[in-house]
């Protein structure tokens, strides 16, 4: 009798697919990461009722002690005005269109945060003050 012997099928697993998939991912994470800007400084922010959200690509931080933070790396307030230019400069920005926030902490002394938009008015930059969002009456 002529009875044909199965051929077995041997699973095979395209590791191309996964590779894409892995790929994507990757590019994902890394584009979406590049606008995360976290404040590595837990600084107690004084609070207003304004919903202005923008999300410019240099911070300075400003503790109730007075120590100064371009992007959470300390910077002397000597030294502030160099740090932005030199920032600016190796991120490749034009100053007039470049947005600093000024976060400074509750408690900060107002002559810390006149330094600050001292400086960005001399470098011509736009600023932002960062403030935690304050609960509306009715809503």
């Amino acid at each position: 009798m002529g009875l044909k012997r199965r051929q077995r099928v041997e699973p095979e697993f395209s590791l191309a697919a996964m590779i894409d998939v892995i790929f994507l991912l990757l590019m994902f994470f890394m584009l979406t990461s590049k606008f995360v800007t976290p404040n590595a400084l837990n600084l107690s922010l004084p609070s207003s009722s304004s919903t202005t959200m923008a999300s410019p690509a240099l911070s300075v931080s400003i503790t109730a002690a007075g120590k100064f933070y371009l992007d959470a790396t300390p910077i002397s307030e000597t030294s502030l005005e160099s740090g932005l230019k030199s920032k600016i400069k190796s991120m490749g920005k034009d100053v007039k269109a470049t947005t600093i926030t000024v976060v400074a902490e509750k408690g900060t002394p107002i002559e810390s945060v006149v330094t600050v938009l001292d400086v960005a008015n001399r470098l011509q930059l736009k600023t932002i003050l960062a403030t935690d969002p304050k609960a509306m009456p009715g809503k």
